[in-house]
């Protein structure tokens, strides 16, 4: 049997593509997820807190320092502005969806404009780590391609743990779903929402950190791309942070990859773009709520 080498380069670079996809998707999902699924909380300044972590990440490794720990300045930079947003602005809206909606909104705009007064319409770019596999005709980017695939199954995995096999996330998920129980149980349901806002902050600025390399140019308005596809996933994967961002980041980077790689990026993004719309369509509740729905609806039959 005969191996068609041009269709196999062909396959590993549309595989590729979809862990590229994929890998934005969850990573630029999973922060915005826990502090709407968790919180009730829609921020919509979360691309410009994705943008704290590249901009902490950025002026801390042109100041000379490593890549790796410049990434881990960027991550702390976020969360610390995380919980001052939380303390002075988020902690007034909890349970008040449009205000919440309105109020990052506003806050997204300050932030991007701030960046661009302070640093200028662009930063320096940092260059991408660890090369470019070669293979046929293509290449592809083993940092973009490879290592962040990796990191972002890694991180719904240490959020699944860290929300149902711990104390904290217990305590989390009680303050969440019955504030005034937990709190008559003894938690600290203030505190809760503040650690609870401060990680999903943190992993926002992760994702900015890990991407600071990986965006070529750096400037005020790339907030908008991140949040745009995060907000989609969020929608489309329902109310279960982990399954959802993971079942959305699947299904949209599909689409995604193959528009992408036959077509071109723009293509890819639009048809990302209508596969949600077809997909709030015919599940209005996202996937999670379809499934949480279907097995009630099992549990009512027997």
């Amino acid at each position: 049997m005969v191996v068609d080498s041009t269709a196999l380069y062909g396959l590993l670079a549309l595989m590729f593509q979809f862990f590229n996809s994929f890998a934005f998707i969850v990573l630029a999902t999973v922060g915005l997820a826990i502090i709407f699924g968790m919180m009730g909380v829609i921020n919509l300044a979360h691309g410009e807190f994705i943008l704290v972590g590249v901009y902490g990440t950025a002026l801390v490794f042109h100041a000379g320092i490593p890549l790796p720990v410049a990434m881990i300045a960027g991550v702390a930079i976020t969360v610390v502005f995380g919980i001052i947003v939380e303390r002075t602005i988020v902690r007034h809206f909890y349970d008040r969806l449009l205000d919440s909606m309105v109020a990052t909104w506003g806050l997204a705009l300050v932030i991007a404009q701030l960046l661009l007064i302070v640093f200028g319409s662009s930063l320096g770019s940092i260059s991408t780590p660890m090369g470019n596999v070669a293979y046929g005709p293509y290449t592809s980017s083993i940092y973009r391609s490879i290592f962040l695939p990796v990191v972002a199954v890694l991180m719904l995995v240490g959020l699944y743990v860290l929300f149902t096999r711990t104390e904290f996330g217990i305590k989390a998920r009680a303050t969440i779903e019955d504030p005034e129980t937990a709190r008559a149980m003894g938690i600290d349901t203030d505190r809760m929402y503040v650690a609870t806002f401060g990680i999903g902050s943190g992993l926002a600025g992760l994702t900015g950190a890990l991407y600071a390399p990986a965006l070529g140019s750096i400037t005020p308005d790339r907030g908008s791309t991140f949040l745009i596809e995060a907000f989609i996933a969020v929608v489309v994967g329902g109310p279960s942070v982990i399954i959802g961002t993971l079942s959305a980041a699947g299904l949209l980077s599909v689409f995604n990859a193959v528009g992408s790689f036959l077509a071109g990026t723009f293509v890819g993004q639009m048809l990302m773009l209508l596969v949600a719309i077809v997909a709030l369509r015919m599940l209005p509740n996202g996937i999670t709520g379809y499934v949480k729905d279907w097995q009630q609806r099992r549990r009512a039959e027997e």
